[in-house]
């Protein structure tokens, strides 16, 4: 067959001289074990690989909200165990032919898998409605029965794809694709603009929004392309319940999905519910924040700052750019040059976009002086040359279409004396405008759309080329990229970092980064996490390189992004995006800002990736210091019109949560979007005896004119119920033993009288260490407790603050203070200050002052109690 011919298996002379995993493009594939294609050696056209349907929840997926989803555990999960987002090893791909098998094909979800019941399939509705003169819904199986269904083949290529790159260079929003992310299948189901056609828009009519059933911490999935690109049979927008011959699967939209040929997957909108005909584009969350290529210019703090640039439709992405890769040589695939075979053979993958077909493929070996054709196969024709046929239970019938939807693949055959003479190889794509890939990189703040040449990069080694590929997708090390980076390279200089042969050599830059000190002799501060997420204000923001703790607050005036580059990584670990973005010179300036060294429990805190991988036998305790934990969200429960109680449920209704009195949990959210993890540190408002869930109390910090929300309340209070989140604890440097026992970063002191001072939702610390004295008889304990807020109604806790006062008078003394006061209020009003500290704060024997609150508070407070006497050693700050 002409594919055989073009394709190649391995020869077992190059089996013997190649170091890598045995693997090529089959000719056609061989029968599925599920028989529902039976693809026999005189195909006309390539059928479905063989598959084999995942049966097992991996033990990863058990604790996530995805408990329900069988899947392959050869694919690699880019943004931790949840959400599941993943691409198949670029040689399984590839090696897979020109259709890949559901269980290898890409996956980009933003949140939990939605479980549809299997009798409940057929009648899943979706509407089509908005700017139509009969709006109507339909069912699953009206769908498959009252219309036409047709099978064709679609690539989806998720715009990520080779993000990684962009993310060496300099970090971007999103996660970290390799080339892998892209998938080609036969897909089945309806013209979308057969349905639309039926529901009759009307004259104003200009887009169709998509709306899926995955309820994100944003809304539902949504996003839009334009109508007359659905109305029109050339594009093949489909919605598709079907997939190389079988159901979809549930990570890839089942039982109904869009699929938008030639366009990034993001457009095909997976667990279909909604079609809405508009006359502007959608106001999703998804479709206005996702999925955009800013200017280059626009840096992550400007993006985050300036709302207008990504409501700029021009910025939108739609038709997918003309990109190709590498597949063989394999990434550290190494050739045996003793008695090695004339040629090899080089081979990969190319597509295009908005239906336009890749002309040529050009291989470079002297970076980009020369170029070779490379041969393209295009399998996609053959469909459009096969008689029209029943397939699947779709029409296949392609003759007349001339929109090409599909990768290609393509291979070249290089003596191997070229490559033992070359440096790297390279390859570039062109389509029929064409449109050709770019040699450099075209960096944007969302990382999508990256399409520069593909360059591999040869080394001889002894008696053997080893071939390294730019990148490995996730956080999986290697490639040129890192190694060239960490040599002191500059990836934007136009040569990938390297210096071309006959240049005038340059001292390393290696050597001059070694020589920058970016700590301060003398400082031996030991910084914990507790006091570094106190320190994420746009007052007084804190951050950590290295290691190390900076304070950027006399920074802000004079850093040239500006102030908000700053405050954005308070209380975070910013040495990923610090060391890649900033000069030599900026960092000679650090040790002016070195405050002291975090401790190596709170780098750890920061630095864990990844959440425990779960065994099947319960854990009696649920909290671990060292590992993330996923804890369900069961409940939420308004307290006021800005403060909640979120319970989560454990592992078990028998699990303790394992937390001491006096410490607190670390919570761990992931923006939908950027996959950017939030930390914060909570004490828990249940029980700490408590089993099976854990209650939260938080006060929603929401968007105001003046300033921007809370990013980890703001997320929390959008979580779905269902969804999980990750804990890890205890920590605290205070732990109380009860009845007057404290211990205090290990050692034990005894206390006769707290004075408890707080503000806001600052009251969840000291309320722990309160309700452990009032709940015990046995306590002598006395406890002064002094609460301010503004608001009546901003004051947490109330009831049971209120409830243990009046049943410990003896031993409980209970104030608040308003700053605005409404009339009536019988209590105390201002601010906790030094007056009101005079006043209530007497100082006396074996007294300790807990203190929790803003850090205005915080340093209010301590100011005024030095100023009375009191010595540090009898304050302690949550």
């Amino acid at each position: 067959m002409a594919t055989a011919m073009m394709t190649s298996m391995i020869t077992d002379e190059e089996k013997t001289h190649l170091r890598r995993a045995p693997g090529d493009l089959p000719p056609t594939p061989p029968e599925t074990e599920d028989g529902k294609s039976t693809p026999t050696d005189t195909s006309p056209f390539p059928l479905p690989p063989p598959t084999k349907i995942p049966t097992a929840v991996l033990d990863v997926d058990q604790k996530t909200p995805d408990h329900q989803v069988p899947r392959d555990p050869r694919l690699i999960r880019l943004t931790g165990v949840h959400p599941f987002n993943v691409e198949a090893p670029l040689s399984d791909l590839y090696s897979e032919g020109f259709l890949t098998s559901p269980e290898l094909f890409y996956v980009r979800n933003h949140g939990p898998v939605p479980y549809v019941e299997e009798a409940a399939i057929p009648n899943w509705e979706f509407s089509v409605e908005g700017l139509v003169e009969n709006p109507i819904t339909i069912t699953l199986k009206e769908l498959m029965n009252e219309y036409m269904n047709v099978t064709y083949p679609v690539t989806l290529v998720c715009a990520g794809n080779r993000r990684k790159e962009q993310n060496v260079v300099r970090k971007t929003k999103g996660f970290s694709w390799g080339p892998a992310g892209v998938s080609t299948a036969l897909f089945t189901g309806v013209a979308m603009s057969d349905v639309i056609r039926k529901a009759k828009p009307t004259r104003r009519a200009r887009y169709v929004c998509m709306e899926g059933a995955d309820k994100l911490p944003n809304g539902y999935y949504g996003t839009s392309v334009k109508l007359n690109w659905a109305m029109d049979p050339n594009r093949g927008v489909m919605l598709a319940h079907g997939m190389n011959g079988e159901m979809l699967r549930p990570d890839h939209g089942k039982p109904l999905r869009a699929v938008i040929p030639g366009q990034i997957g993001g457009r095909s909108v997976k667990w279909l519910k909604k079609l809405i005909i508009t006359d502007a584009p959608s106001d999703n969350w998804y479709h206005i924040w996702d999925n955009r290529v800013l200017p280059t210019m626009v840096s992550p703090e400007q993006a985050a700052n300036e709302p207008d640039w990504w409501k700029d439709e021009r910025y939108a992405i739609y038709d997918l750019s003309t990109n190709s890769a590498i597949a063989y040589p394999a990434h550290e695939e190494q050739l045996c040059l003793v008695g090695a075979p004339d040629y090899y053979r080089v081979k990969g993958y190319a597509y295009g976009g908005g239906g336009r077909r890749v002309t040529r493929v050009e291989v470079s070996l002297d970076k980009g002086k020369t170029w070779q054709l490379a041969k393209i196969d295009y399998a996609e024709d053959r469909y459009r040359d096969a008689e029209e046929q029943d397939l699947f239970g779709g029409k296949l019938d392609m003759a007349w279409r001339e929109s090409s939807f599909c990768w290609c693949f393509w291979n070249i055959d290089i003596p191997v004396s070229e490559l033992q003479g070359a440096k790297d190889i390279l390859v570039r794509a062109m389509d029929e405008s064409m449109n050709l890939q770019p040699r450099d990189m075209y960096w944007s703040v969302l990382g999508m759309m990256n399409n520069p040449w593909y360059r591999i990069t040869i080394s001889l080694e002894n008696d053997y080329l080893r071939f390294e590929h730019p990148t490995q997708p996730a956080l999986i090390p290697g490639g040129w990229m890192e190694r060239v980076k960490k040599a002191g390279g500059n990836l934007t200089n136009g040569f990938w970092g390297e210096k071309l042969d006959g240049e005038d050599p340059q001292a390393p830059v290696q050597e001059e980064a070694k020589e920058i000190k970016m700590t301060k002799e003398g400082v031996d501060k030991i910084v914990s996490i507790d006091e570094l997420r106190k320190h994420d204000t746009e007052s007084n923001p804190w951050f950590v390189v290295n290691g190390e703790v900076y304070d950027g607050t006399a920074f802000l005036k004079e850093h040239p992004g500006g102030a908000q580059s700053i405050i954005s990584a308070g209380g975070l670990d910013a040495t990923d995006e610090f060391m890649a973005i900033h000069s030599e010179t900026a960092k000679a300036m650090m040790p002016d800002y070195h405050i002291g060294s975090l401790d190596e429990a709170s780098r750890k805190v920061l630095s864990e990736p990844e959440v425990r991988d779960e065994s099947a036998a319960p854990r009696p305790v649920f909290l671990d210091s060292r590992l993330w934990s996923k804890a369900v969200l069961h409940s939420k429960k308004n307290i006021s019109w800005d403060s909640r109680v979120f319970t989560f449920k454990l592992d078990h209704d028998d699990q303790e949560l394992g937390l001491p009195t006096g410490q607190h949990v670390m919570i761990r959210l992931r923006d939908p979007v950027t996959r950017e993890a939030i930390i914060r540190s909570y004490t828990p408002y249940s029980e700490t005896t408590k089993r099976g869930y854990l209650d939260v109390l938080v006060k929603v910090y929401f968007d105001t004119k003046e300033r921007k929300g809370g990013k980890m309340t703001m997320a929390m209070d959008a979580l779905p119920i269902g969804h999980s989140i990750d804990f890890k604890g205890p920590i605290g440097k205070f732990e109380y033993l009860g009845r007057g026992r404290c211990l205090i970063n290990g050692d034990e002191r005894f206390v006769k009288r707290f004075i408890m001072i707080c503000g806001g939702s600052g009251i969840t610390p000291i309320y722990q260490v309160f309700r452990a004295v009032m709940q015990d008889p046995e306590d002598a304990t006395r406890c002064l407790v002094l609460d301010g807020n503004r608001l009546v109604e901003d004051i947490l806790c109330k009831e049971d603050l209120d409830r243990f006062a009046a049943t410990n008078e003896e031993k409980c003394q209970l104030l608040y203070t308003l700053t605005q006061a409404p009339e009536g209020w019988t209590g105390l009003k201002g601010r906790i200050a030094e007056p009101l500290l005079q006043q209530h704060a007497v100082r006396e024997e074996e007294t300790l002052v807990l203190i929790c609150g803003p850090e205005t508070l915080e340093k209010s407070v301590h100011t005024a109690l030095n100023g009375l006497g009191w010595d540090d050693s009898e304050l302690l700050f949550f």
